[in-house]
């Protein structure tokens, strides 16, 4: 071996100080610094306001995108307080706050009994992140004002500049991102934070949350959610694109010293069984958790003992299981606690082992005088879980038959699916993909290594629309199931799936769209934990080709052609449009589409799983009013749609 002349001391040793090791870092801290981050910034300002509301002292907050870009948020709580910290003699708290790491009311004290926010780093990062910061602060009678510049160095220390009434209290944030930082653009998506906001807002309720963006000139300028039902709600608006089984939605609430947990459901007539959205402190837990255990156990044993003491199920019956029971619910699980402990990949998981006993104990009281007191609606959910039980049993035969086609067949892989030769999921990619044709040239220009092509004939079955038994009849169904290897449903076995990337590729047409859309309908229903853990990605074929310089370029939609004129203005050569994937050469689908080194994967995400859901429902489902409503709102921003 060869000595170099690097160095390893003491020296080289480096702390970094503050708010330095945000903006050297700034993934570990938002989870990015593309769009998903920027719309983080605004999160960890929002929840600051939503601590306030959820400790009894905020009934308003603001939010508003200014001309310039920037974000200001405005809340009535108490203001963050001004006096000079214990620990920093110079700052004051506010300043404090701002700029030190890991600082806020939600780390022991009497501040906040609970409090949102995943990291618990709260407003200190927008600042690392930000050119220009400028904070407002109404409290004790006075006006207060300081602002901080390129990344949190104080601009203006904490003053007073006027006075206010006694009992105006309150706190704005303004803040411009740093570009570079978010290289990608610091454009918020009104959508995106709309879709956030109005999550809160039901999450808190009679709270208020408005938003502005003076980007928009036109009568959508301003939305305010308030919900004064809460949750209750939030189970109707999630139902809303669904046909109700009836029209009561049911609540109940329960608490001890410690956690407390608010609870509202509702069934309808769908076939999906997986409609329970969980939240600790107003985070997401898409994951689940010991709040979601607590309430499937005792909700499986209370529907089954009112089933029996009813007649509905006989004595000699089997007993109905969870899934049959959970058919065509919505229901929404918000618990609160002091010490939120969260796990799983994505921190969306709830670990708190206290919260499954609460949550059981009141879900199991108040859930069996609810079915009690409302006879009409107790018999029409027995009655939907005996059909399901009924409907399982016959997908069982169908799926055991299946099997054993399976096991006479050899490998128990579906005949169309051509394999990769590597057995690491890690490395291993399945290519879906529409068409025989198509896939008859993504056969040809694979890497056999590592990439297995299934085409699928047609437009699959809807799911949305249909039950296990029928779903497990249909042949594109079952080749998925096979290919994937994983199971479904409830056996869905995240360790067994045979590739770590499932590939959509279809035509970039509306066909094509529609395909997509069927697939991942029938991914998020059937295999939700392969959506939630980012193995499932959407291939971007091209739209155009043209020529320059003897050079064949390929242009993926009218955006990239548009993008590509303005750059070449002097360009008049034609632009071909391609017609589809069938029509293209192996050689073309594998330099535009296939290639590691040059093609674009977007990465399905599900940020919120009760959205999703929503969405599905909308657009797969029966309602064609709210699939329409939905199109429209939504058009303007499709190539940016993110299910």
């Amino acid at each position: 071996m060869t000595q170099t002349a690097d160095s390893y001391s003491a020296e080289d040793i480096q702390v970094l100080e503050g708010l330095e090791a945000v903006r050297k870092r700034p993934g570990m801290y938002i989870g990015s610094t593309g769009p998903t981050g920027l719309h983080h910034l605004v999160y960890e300002v929002v929840d600051n306001a939503v601590d306030e509301a959820m400790a009894g002292h905020c009934t308003q907050i603001e939010v508003e995108i200014l001309e310039d870009g920037a974000c200001e948020v405005r809340d009535n709580g108490r203001g963050i307080p001004v006096g000079t910290h214990h620990q920093y003699e110079n700052l004051s708290a506010a300043e404090v706050v701002l700029t030190v790491l890991h600082a806020g009311g939600k780390f022991g004290g009497d501040g906040y009994k609970v409090s949102g926010g995943l990291h618990g780093v709260g407003v200190s990062v927008v600042n690392a992140l930000s050119s220009k910061v400028e904070v407002e602060i109404q409290r004790d009678g006075k006006l207060h004002f300081m602002s901080f510049k390129d990344g949190g160095e104080p601009d203006q220390k904490l003053v007073v500049t006027g006075e206010t009434s006694e009992d105006t209290t309150g706190t704005t944030v303004r803040f411009w991102p740093d570009i570079k930082i978010f290289k990608e653009g610091i454009d918020f998506r009104a959508n995106t934070l709309l879709e956030r906001f109005q999550m809160m807002a039901f999450l808190n309720k009679g709270l208020e949350i408005t938003f502005i963006d003076n980007r928009n000139t036109g009568k959508n300028k301003k939305t305010s959610y308030k919900y004064d039902g809460g949750i209750k709600d939030f189970v109707q608006h999630v139902n809303t694109s669904k046909e109700a089984l009836f029209e009561t939605v049911g609540f109940f609430q329960d608490q001890d010293d410690e956690q407390e947990v608010e609870i509202a459901f509702q069934w309808n007539t769908g076939f999906n069984s997986d409609g329970i959205h969980s939240f600790a402190n107003g985070i997401s837990t898409t994951e689940g958790g010991m709040h979601e255990q607590g309430f499937r156990t005792a909700l499986t044993r209370i529907v089954n003992k009112y089933a029996r003491d009813n007649g509905q199920l006989n004595k000699s019956d089997d007993g109905l299981q969870g899934e049959d029971i959970r058919e065509g619910l919505t229901a929404i699980i918000s618990v609160r606690l002091r010490e939120p402990q969260f796990e799983g990949q994505t921190k969306s998981k709830l670990g708190n082992v206290s919260i499954k006993s609460l949550v059981e104990k009141a879900t199991g009281e108040h859930l069996r005088d609810w079915l009690e007191e409302n006879p009409k609606e107790a018999k029409l959910i027995t009655q939907k879980a005996v059909q399901a039980a009924r409907a399982r049993i016959a997908a069982r035969t169908a799926r055991d038959a299946t099997r054993r086609k399976s096991a006479l067949d050899g490998a128990g892989l579906p005949g169309k699916l051509t394999d990769c030769s590597s057995k690491d999921p890690e490395e291993s990619e399945l290519y879906i993909v529409e068409g025989n044709s198509a896939g008859g040239s993504a056969k040809d220009a694979r890497d056999p290594r590592t990439m297995a092509i299934l085409p699928i004939r047609g437009k699959i079955l809807n799911v949305e629309r249909s039950r296990i038994d029928k779903m497990l009849n249909n042949t594109e169904v079952q080749a998925l199931i096979s290919a994937i290897g994983a199971g479904f449903g409830e056996e869905f076995d995240l360790e067994k799936i045979r590739y770590h990337k499932i590939v959509l590729l279809a035509d970039a047409d509306v066909d094509g769209s529609h395909i997509r859309t069927l697939l991942l309908t029938f991914l998020y229903r059937q295999m939700k934990e392969l959506v939630l853990n980012g193995h499932v990605y959407i291939a971007q074929p091209p739209l155009f080709s043209t020529e320059v310089k003897k050079s064949k370029i390929y242009l993926k939609d009218e955006h990239a052609r548009e993008l590509f004129l303005k750059e070449n203005p002097k360009h008049k050569a034609d632009f071909g449009r391609l017609k589809g994937l069938g029509e293209m050469n192996a050689d073309e689908l594998w330099d535009t589409t296939m290639d590691p080194e040059k093609r674009t994967l977007l990465k399905v995400t599900v940020e919120q799983a009760s959205i999703a859901d929503e969405v599905f429902s909308k657009l797969m489902g029966e309602d064609v009013e709210s699939r329409k409503t939905f199109i429209q709102t939504n058009a303007k921003d499709v190539r940016f749609l993110d299910i």
